[in-house]
Parts: structure tokens; sequence; C-alpha cells
């Protein structure tokens, strides 16, 4: 048994990973890092989150989750800043805790990240078939109930065509190459930006005071819905919107000067999504009784529509449908460089670690593509909703705890930091409890998952990532 706990926590050696990762080509920038997590945070969830929460947890204080969900990710941020700057790898916290804790903690954060990303990729499709649905239907275009949404039998849909389209045009622009996809994602995000402005100035003109009252709606018991309760339980499921910032460090091997590069990009992504966040969900509850946006994906354009704003409302949905895409995009590269660290480390099969002649790792592409293809196609928009940010928050604790093992070894073994998480060593606890206090608040659907996700994991690494894992090679090389 003593073995076996040594064994489990064997620490990689920062310059395999170093070696291993030369072969993906450094090209993105502070601009493109951005572009890629602002199209990730402002994506999906601004389209589609506010309303959802506003009706079924917070009413009209949805911007006040917004403001917490923030403050818990900005901590973690911090400690993804300061990480990243030191050990520029991709597969983000795989990566990290691997070299930081151990090959085995390593996989637990790994796997909890693969969760995040599986379901983002599904849930991010679902998002994008419902503005789809909605713009096609405003040209009297209707698709075949069966083809419409997730596996529902009661109410006719089996499956989500749209969400499944969306996927796999996405697996194939990002199998062309890095340097061609952030160009592409740099143009949406700015055209979204720009729509989503838009929205806000003339969305104010359609506000009604009365909406706003009571700001914070008094708790129902026996529900997650107002009170501080409803703003936790919105916040646990707003969190979603910041897996943008794990998406942005999973590219970290593919950035120019990643030392500085990273932390710009992680902190400006936060401060302008946030903004965004807060600004479009206090005009959205404002233009309408928050009640009215339950179980409705597109509230936005919903909300423009129904406000007389026909030409603003068809313009949006255009957009959020060209622009959920840039969401697809950040995550769905995201997913394959984690899926090809776990090749890289011989946790997952070798062939998943491959780089092709385009320096794209093909294999763990098209391996996520189809997956997540099929679960994005089955499962409704909601559930996904709820179940993607538990993986999100284990990440997070995960590398907010590895600033501990981390900090006394810069400058000695591993690269002194360009930025530093402040207020060590209090800081960290703090963005760790902070995560682990929402993670709390998820509902019990999501935990249960997460129970069963890791369940699978551990077996996975027992039967097939301990014996194969490139750290046993390694150790019987050493002299």
């Amino acid at each position: 048994m003593k073995k076996l706990i040594q064994r489990l926590l064997w620490k990689q050696d920062p310059a395999v990973y170093e070696a291993k990762d030369s072969k993906l080509t450094p090209s993105l920038t502070t601009i493109d890092l951005i572009g890629l997590g602002t199209g990730m945070v402002v994506g999906t969830a601004i389209f589609t989150l506010p309303g959802i929460v506003a009706a079924e947890h917070t009413g009209p204080a949805v911007p006040l989750a917004f403001i917490v969900a923030a403050i818990g990710a900005g901590l973690s941020a911090l400690a993804y800043a300061e990480t990243s700057s030191v050990l520029p790898f991709a597969g983000s916290a795989f990566s990290w805790i691997n070299v930081l804790f151990g090959e085995f903690f390593g996989w637990i954060a790994g796997w909890a990240l693969l969760a995040e990303y599986f379901i983002s990729v599904a849930f991010v499709a679902s998002g994008w078939s419902a503005y789809m649905q909605g713009f096609l239907a405003s040209l009297g275009i209707q698709l075949p109930r069966a083809l419409t949404g997730g596996f529902d039998p009661g109410h006719g849909s089996y499956v989500d065509i749209l969400a499944a389209l969306a996927i796999l045009v996405v697996g194939i622009l990002i199998s062309r190459g890095l340097h061609q996809v952030s160009r592409i994602e740099n143009v949406i995000v700015a055209v979204k930006l720009l729509v989503i402005l838009m929205f806000i100035v003339v969305g104010a003109t359609a506000i009604q005071a009365k909406n706003y009252v009571p700001f914070i709606p008094p708790h129902r018991p026996g529900t997650s819905f107002g009170g501080w309760q409803g703003i936790l339980a919105g916040t646990a499921q707003i969190f979603i919107a910041y897996v943008g910032f794990d998406a942005i460090a999973a590219n970290t091997a593919e950035t120019r000067n990643p030392q500085k590069t990273m932390p710009r990009g992680l902190i400006g992504t936060l401060v302008l999504g946030t903004g965004f966040f807060i600004a479009v969900s206090l005009i959205l509850v404002g233009m309408f009784r928050y009640d009215r946006y339950a179980n409705n994906a597109e509230p936005a354009a919903w909300a423009l529509r129904h406000a007389g704003h026909y030409f603003t409302a068809n313009l949006l949905s255009v957009v959020a449908i060209v622009g959920i895409f840039s969401a697809l995009i950040a995550i769905l590269l995201a997913s394959s460089r984690l899926i090809y660290a776990f090749g890289r480390d011989g946790l997952l099969p070798k062939g998943l670690g491959v780089i092709d002649d385009r320096h794209v790792p093909n294999h763990a592409l098209w391996l996520i593509t189809v997956l997540a293809m099929i679960l994005g196609s089955v499962f409704p928009f909601t559930f996904l909703a709820t179940l993607v940010s538990a993986g999100t928050l284990v990440a997070f604790i995960f590398v907010s705890l590895g600033i501990y093992a981390l900090r006394p070894r810069e400058g000695k073994d591993l690269p002194d930091a360009q930025f530093k998480m402040p207020w060590y060593p209090v800081l960290p606890a703090i963005s760790a409890l902070f995560s682990a206090v929402i993670f709390w608040g998820l509902n019990i659907d999501a935990k249960i998952l997460m129970i069963g996700w890791f369940a699978i994991g551990l077996v996975i690494y027992f039967a097939y990532g301990l014996r194969h894992s490139i750290i046993n090679q390694e150790h019987r090389n050493r002299p």
C-alpha cells in the first residue's frame, strides 16, 4: 500500500512537457487570448443564462449573481495567471497539478476539466441551436419537432440536429490550424461585442422600473429561488460563463511569451466579460418581468421582439448565431488540447497525443468532436447548463491550492513567476474556499454527476493510465 501511495504521488518533470509541447506552434498574442476568452465568457452564457437564472433563482438580482461569480472567478484567475506564467504547458490544470502534487491528483483535476469541457461543448452548441431555431421561426421556417431538441419523447423531440451540425463545422475549422482559427475568432468577437452594445442601448429604451421591484425577491421555502439562497444558486449556475479562463490557459503552450501574455489575457477577459454581463442582465430584467424568461434559451432576442424592436432582435439573433460559434471554437479548442495532454502522458491511448503536419492534435480533436456531437444532440439545454459548472469549480479549487506548492519552487527548480498572486498565503485559501462554497450550492444532479464521473475516471486511471503512463518509463530510467 505504501508503494502504491508513493507511485500515485510521482511528479512529472516539467522538462518532459516542455520537450513534448515543442511541436505545438506558439502563435497566440494577448489580443488572441482575450478574443478566445471573451468568445467563451461573452458567448452562449450572455445570450442565454441571464433570463434563465433570473426566472429560476434570483429575480431581478441576477447582476448580483454575476458579480459574486466574477469575484470567485477573479480570485481563481489570479492563481491561473501565476501558474501559467511558470508552467506554460498544454493541458492547463491537469499538467500543472501533475508537476506540483503528483500524477494521481493531476488526473483528478484533468478529469474534472474534461467533464467541464465535454459538457460545455454540448451546452454551447445547444444554445446556438435555440437561437438558430428562433431566427428560423421568425422567417416562418420550422424544423420537424423530432429534430429540435434533446431526447424527450414526451414532448416529441429526439435529437437536436442543429447542435450536432454546429460542433461538426467547428471541428472541421479547428482541424485546419490554430492561426487561421484565431483570426476568425477575433473578428467574430469584435462584431459580437458591437451588437451587445446595441442591445444595451436599444433595450434601455424599453426598461420599466417596476420590473426591478423587489430587486431581491423573498426566498421561497423549499426552493432555490429568492433571497441570498437564490443568488448563490444562480452564481453556481452562472459559473459556466467563466469556463473561458481555463479555455485560455489550455492554450498556454501555443502562446507567444506566455509568462507575460497569459496573465494579461486572463485578467483582460475577466474585466471585459464581467462588465458586459452586468450591463446585459440589468437591461434584460428591466425590459420584462423576470418570470417571463422561464425556460427561454434566447431571452435577449425574445425581449427585443416583444418590445417591438424586430430589426435589432433579428440582428442580435444573426450575430448570436455567428457569435456563439466563437464560444464553441474556444471550448472545443481547449478540450482537444486536454485530450492531447492525456495522450501525451500515456494516461489515455498515446495516439491521442499525436500532432499532425499542421501542428494540430487531430486525433484528440476528432474524438472530442464526435462525443460532443452525441451529447449535445441528446441532452436538453437547461440540463447541460446545470451540470457544467461542477467541473469548473473543482479545477479552480485545485489551481488555487496549487499556489502553495508552486511558490516555494519558483526561482529554484522552476522559473520565477512574471506575475504573482497577491496577498500570499491568504488569498489562495480564500479563492479555494470561495469555489468550494459555490460548488456546495450546486443542485443535487450536478453533485451526483460529478461523483459518477470521478468513479469512471478512477476506473480508467487504475485500469489503464497507471500502467501506461510515461512517468513509469521515466522513473525506470532515472539513476
